[in-house]
């Protein structure tokens, strides 16, 4: 009966509510009469039908005018019982009224008309939420599927994700926890409020299988205070998107995800230095390339934020180009204050020095950030001559044409992967830095610097995404060793220090960022396990959900990252960023190993290259058993072939 109630259309809801209404509001004010005499049928009564007639009559005009034949049974609140006292104050006062002017006051006691008040008043408004409890719980028992969820976070955030979540039916919440003493015990949409100590308790006795975190305005530090302690118990812990989001339209309160990898390993950002973070932006024309990748799209956000007088995007794929332009005009109708920047799309390779030369020219660049580069390690590995003439010769162009135009501040984004490298983009980077050293060093006009930081968290090719996906899929997850281990940091802060550091550079700078600890891989991929409700399965927990597999270090793979080559730093201005000095190569000598470099590219002789790159770059080690260029499947052919001949001829 009550499926089929829920499928009838609203019009006749409506009416069924009014016709009950309208049995029910004449019934009421006899049993008022009842109480107060004691007596169902008084001498007179039938001459006196008229007034229980009149209260229907005077009512539900009221109510529909107030429209609280409008309101969902199911949804009702708070707005709605107001509007129930509104509604039947006003109809008790008519009648009255109605009755003093029809010169017949005498028709009921007058105290009648106050306990008529109180029982239509308990009527109306006890009948809608009787209603709405069994429709939910009605709805609760029969969606089996629906999720049990606790919300953490009893504010008014808390509160409209419980309402949200009611309306949505696909979870069903039964409480909520808060550590504020003042809200414990007290009752927000019929849920009660408990302290944190009864979570344990509550998850066994209600069947809880989710905690929805709602506490956008925390910080970093106090989420992740409640989700370590979350993680040991058997529950999904999801949240809903932090303030700065919300604040900025990019989602809503009622939006649940997975809990942020931010949250777990993030650190509450140091409020930046505005005077650094504008010095080489605000008011210049500022060129990024690698514009649509992982850190260069959000150099172009925070770039685009300080209100340069043009922003040039310098990037080789066309639909990363595409979609970062349309994200930056967005934010350029967003703000007033960016309606003036101009935005230049440019697509080109930094291999392409003529072109490269041709826009800095024509936009009249002052600060370059240099993003571009081929940052995945085993693709990079199995493409050797290509990682090379992008990282290295790609860096070499820019920073001549920033030295011929005399740029004001060229900023390398370098890798903690150049530091004592085993993979070749790791030693091209580390050449990369070299060559920026060299430069700074032949001239005095371009400022030329570079930052060196380590993982950032959500980049292409990052873990996060991919142990998400392989729990998703029931496992395994796929580490490559049980001690590796690598530095996090998010984008949005590795972004912010980069442009602060550049700021800060005399010429020659090796600036690196402080990464914080470094995190075990397998420890993520535990934890990430165990907060979406499930276990890991080992030898100690045979039955587990989702087992942990070593795959082995991949070409080019280090253990351990490491972000100084030699102990010598120096603090800055800013207190996450530090100044290293790193030994250099003179640029007589560079250019000589560069040549080399560029012929043994040439020839697609592989061994030549890394011989070349260990000459140039100290600690380098390349990963055993690669030394063979046909492990690359790059085919190279034999010299002297027309094959060799034909290749020749095209680069």
């Amino acid at each position: 009966m009550l499926n089929s109630l829920e499928k009838m259309p609203r019009g006749i809801k409506r009416a069924i509510l009014i016709g009950t209404d309208m049995l029910f509001l004449p019934l009421v004010l006899w049993f008022s009469l009842y109480l107060r005499i004691n007596e169902w049928f008084p001498p007179d009564f039938e001459q006196d039908l008229w007034v229980f007639a009149l209260a229907p009559a005077v009512a539900i005009p009221l109510f529909l005018k107030l429209g609280l034949y409008r309101a969902v049974v199911r949804y009702m609140g708070g707005k709605a019982m107001t509007a129930v006292l509104q509604g039947v104050s006003l109809a008790v006062a008519l009648m009255y009224a109605i009755v003093l002017l029809a010169n017949q006051a005498n028709v009921l006691p007058r105290s009648v008309w106050i306990i008529y008040w109180a029982t239509a008043l308990l009527y109306i408004g006890g009948s809608r939420f009787l209603i709405r409890q069994v429709i939910n719980n009605h709805s609760s028992q029969r969606d089996k599927n629906r999720k049990v969820v606790a919300i953490y976070g009893a504010g008014a955030s808390g509160a409209q994700l419980a309402t949200g979540l009611i309306a949505a039916r696909q979870c069903w919440p039964v409480v909520f926890i808060d550590d504020k003493k003042e809200l414990q015990g007290s009752i927000i949409h019929d849920l009660r409020v408990y302290p944190r100590s009864a979570l344990p308790q509550l998850i066994e006795k209600k069947h809880i299988t989710h905690v929805l975190l709602a506490m956008p305005s925390a910080s970093k530090a106090r989420r992740r205070e409640i989700i370590n302690e979350l993680e040991s118990y058997s529950v999904h812990v999801k949240t809903i998107p932090g303030l700065a989001d919300l604040v900025s339209g990019k989602s809503t309160v009622d939006e649940i995800r997975d809990v942020d990898i931010e949250d777990l390993l993030g650190r509450d950002p140091i409020p930046p230095n505005r005077s650094l973070l504008t010095k080489c932006i605000h008011g210049k024309v500022v060129l990024v390339t690698g514009a649509g990748g992982s850190i260069g799209s959000e150099l172009c956000r925070q770039i685009l934020s300080q209100q340069p007088t043009k922003l040039v995007l310098y990037e080789m794929s066309e639909y990363a180009l595409y979609q970062m332009e349309q994200e930056l005009i967005g934010l350029k109708t967003q703000n007033a204050l960016l309606h003036d920047v101009e935005i230049i799309s440019i697509l080109g390779s930094v291999t392409d020095k003529n072109r490269l030369h041709n826009v800095v020219a024509n936009t009249g660049v002052q600060t370059i950030y240099h993003a571009a580069a081929y940052k995945h390690v085993p693709l990079v590995e199995h493409n050797p001559i290509e990682g090379v003439r992008n990282n290295v010769f790609g860096t070499l162009r820019v920073t001549e044409v920033a030295r011929d135009l005399q740029v004001e501040t060229f900023v390398l984004i370098s890798t903690d992967k150049a530091v004592r490298p085993t993979s070749v983009m790791g030693a091209s980077k580390r050449l990369a830095e070299l060559i920026t050293q060299a430069m700074s060093r032949l001239q005095s006009s371009t400022r030329f610097c570079m930052v060196r930081f380590g993982n950032v968290l959500g980049s292409s090719g990052s873990v996060v995404p991919l142990f998400r996906k392989q729990i998703r899929d029931g496992g395994p997850i796929t580490v490559t060793h049980p001690q590796i281990s690598r530095y996090f940091m998010t984008i949005p802060e590795a972004a912010q220090l980069v442009l602060q550091a550049g700021a800060m550079a005399n010429g020659g700078d090796v600036f690196v960022l402080d990464m914080a600890d470094p995190v075990r891989i397998v420890d993520l991929a535990s934890r990430m396990i165990r907060l979406s409700g499930l276990e890991v399965k080992d030898k100690d927990n045979p039955h587990g959900d989702i087992t942990i597999e070593f795959s082995g270090l991949r070409p080019g793979e280090k253990l351990y990252e490491e972000l100084l080559i030699e102990n010598r730093v120096s603090d800055t201005d800013h207190p996450r960023i530090t100044r290293a000095r790193e030994s250099e190569m003179p640029w007589t000598e560079l250019v000589q190993k560069l040549g080399e470099l560029n012929q043994a590219m040439h020839d697609f002789d592989c061994t030549a290259v890394r011989t070349i790159l260990q000459s140039c770059v100290a600690g380098y080690t390349p990963h055993a058993g690669l030394s063979d260029p046909a492990h690359y499947g790059s085919n190279v052919p034999e010299k002297g072939t027309s094959q060799a001949k034909e290749n020749e001829a095209i680069a």
